[in-house]
């Protein structure tokens, strides 16, 4: 459903424009508000609400008996808000979360096929530089996509 690559950039109340690419494929399917949370690698990961619900169905069968469990869902859902986009195609992201990506006015958002991420951009540009040079190595030790 999402990808490429967009640069954009946070206003000062904290909105983002959506990029057009994202919102023909939303508005073609009746989506208009999202869930954004904690990602990794300090990028915020963005999900539909579908993609959310089942997200959360998966994170319910952790069992609570295991620490690392109850550490993930703590931050991961701690940082979790619905977010609606408005008529010019924005969201809101609250300062905390833009706070916790390092996220301060240039952002690259990123297509990863059930949800987009976005990316303060100089976190995006040392990121695609340190894992790009071994993008050979880490597509051989995935499973046989069939390329």
């Amino acid at each position: 459903m999402f990808y490429g690559e967009f640069v954009h950039s946070i206003d000062s109340k904290g909105r983002l424009i959506i990029p057009a690419k994202f919102r023909d494929t939303l508005r073609e399917n009746y989506i208009d508000k999202f869930f954004v949370t904690r990602g990794l690698e300090h990028c915020l990961f963005v999900f539909t609400p579908r993609e959310w619900n089942l997200l959360v169905s998966k994170l319910k069968e952790q069992p609570l008996t295991k620490v690392k469990a109850r550490d993930f869902m703590r931050l991961f859902l701690a940082g979790a808000c619905e977010v609606e986009c408005d008529g010019q195609g924005r969201i809101m992201i609250p300062q905390g979360l833009l706070r916790w990506a390092g996220i301060k006015k240039d952002v690259v958002v990123v297509g990863v096929l059930s949800r987009f991420e976005i990316w303060d951009e100089e976190n995006w540009r040392t990121f695609e530089r340190e894992r790009g040079s071994n993008y050979e190595e880490i597509a051989e030790q995935l499973i046989d996509v069939g390329l």
